[in-house]
């Protein structure tokens, strides 16, 4: 092996998916992880998967209103704090939009959201996810 040729370190995403679901439980969030094609998931709530390739965590944080899209954060899995902390804020989130005042009040305190995808040049902020509209007319 030439020497300007380093062996690369193999990163397990099961490793940092079950760190994070750990870190979860301790919020008093249940979380399960699933594992396949080098990929881990955290699967937090309907519509909150946190997905983990073992250097980086990423999930959907948001909808981009002009884009008409799903916005995505995220963050490096040496933050699982930070992560953790995020993720439990978009849970409370989504359970407040499904649940309204039936959510859980001590998820997350008044008027805390989950943190937007930081914004880089050229970029657009995410907006809240807001409930969709049930469909009109007959089914």
């Amino acid at each position: 092996m030439p020497d300007d040729i380093a062996p690369q370190r193999i990163i397990d995403p099961r490793q940092n998916a079950e760190l994070l679901q750990r870190a979860l439980e301790q919020q008093g969030i249940v979380a399960d992880v699933h594992v396949g094609h080098e990929l881990a998931l955290v699967s937090v709530w309907v519509g909150l998967v946190v997905w983990c390739n073992g250097d980086r965590f990423w999930w959907q944080a948001g909808w981009d209103e002009q884009c008409g899209r799903p916005a995505y954060a995220s963050r490096p899995v040496s933050g699982v704090e930070e992560v953790t902390r995020l993720v439990a804020a978009r849970y409370a989130e989504l359970r407040r939009v499904r649940f309204g005042e039936r959510a859980d009040p001590e998820q997350v305190r008044p008027g805390e959201r989950a943190d937007p995808p930081r914004v880089q040049a050229g970029e657009r902020a995410a907006a809240p996810m807001q409930e969709p509209m049930p469909p009109q007319g007959p089914v």
